[in-house]
C-alpha cells in the first residue's frame, strides 16, 4: 500500500489537493481509497500529549516492526 500525505485546508467541506499530488490521483480514478484526516485543534505542538495521537503514532511506528526485530527487546 502506498501512502500520500499532504497538508491542506478544509474550505466549504472540501479538501484542496495540491497540484503536485493531483497527477498521482488520476491513476487511481475509480479505485477505492482511504482518507485519513487529523484535525488540528490548535496551532500548538501540544497535541503530542494527546492519547489518540500517541496511539496512532505507535500503531504507525510498529507497522515497520518485524518478528525478527524482537531479538533487540531484551536489551
Amino acid at each position: 500500500m502506498r501512502t500520500i500525505e499532504f497538508k491542506s485546508r478544509l474550505s466549504k467541506n472540501s479538501i484542496h489537493i495540491p497540484k503536485e499530488i493531483q497527477p498521482e490521483l488520476k491513476e487511481a480514478d475509480e479505485k477505492n481509497i482511504r482518507v485519513m484526516i487529523f484535525l488540528d485543534d490548535s496551532d500548538d505542538i501540544d497535541d503530542i500529549d494527546d492519547p489518540t495521537f500517541k496511539q496512532v503514532a505507535m500503531k504507525q511506528f510498529l507497522k515497520g516492526y518485524s518478528d525478527s526485530d524482537s531479538i533487540y527487546d531484551n536489551y
